[in-house]
């Protein structure tokens, strides 16, 4: 059962370092530089491990994640949980995007989505992330971003990672690899959800409630 009860919580907790809940090391380069105008201490997990995402949204993997290391450590803690909706696979592979067909590698991941879309003339998707800031009291805060586009039917670019050869976003010519960091992080759907967090924060309307702790998730 997940708490979240809201209420009484308007302005956001002072904020000085965090721990960032991933060992994505490209989610990490793009929160530290989407963050940075906070002048927090972001620091990574430290042999930390992280629980398995059994989450049915992305909601629920992130704060699994956040809540699990704010917990551990006493200090606030950063994760997200993102996936690629494809149309025409019926919103696959979501939140399962990085385990698709347990391919255990991006390169693999991209040729079995690429098998499973051929000769698909539907190429609409979206990329979806959410962001949860969690402290050890059990508060959470909760930010969304997305983006739609459509997919290629092959890979173009070098950078990025997952499924960013693919993904073309709606109203430009370059995949997300083929963006620098910057270009890629105004756009994005990471991007985005960062962004509201850093502004509800500089601004201090942080919008927060109460989850619970180990993962929000009451035994």
């Amino acid at each position: 059962m997940l708490l979240a009860y809201t209420g009484g919580m308007e302005a956001g907790q002072k904020v000085e370092s965090v721990i960032v809940a991933t060992g994505n090391a490209g989610k990490i380069r793009e929160i530290e530089e989407a963050l940075g105008g906070l002048n927090w201490q972001l620091d990574g997990l430290g042999g930390l491990t992280l629980p398995e995402e059994t989450g049915a949204t992305y909601e629920e993997n992130a704060a699994l994640k956040a809540c699990s290391v704010a917990l551990a450590t006493g200090r606030p803690a950063l994760a997200d949980d993102s996936g690629l909706e494809v149309a025409a696979l019926n919103g696959e592979p979501g939140v399962y995007s990085a385990r698709f067909g347990n391919r255990p590698s991006d390169l693999e991941r991209n040729l079995y989505l690429l098998e499973r879309m051929r000769n698909q003339p539907d190429r609409r998707a979206k990329f979806v992330s959410v962001v949860v800031l969690a402290y050890p009291d059990g508060v959470v805060e909760e930010y969304r971003g997305e983006v739609a586009g459509v997919l290629l039917e092959g890979p173009r670019g070098e950078s990025g990672f997952g499924y960013d050869p693919l993904f073309l976003p709606d109203g430009h010519e370059r995949t997300f690899a083929e963006m620098t960091t910057e270009e890629k992080r105004a756009l994005s759907h990471r991007g985005r959800a960062l962004e509201a967090l850093r502004l509800a924060h500089q601004s201090g309307q942080a919008r927060q409630h109460y989850q619970g702790k180990a993962g929000g998730r009451l035994e």
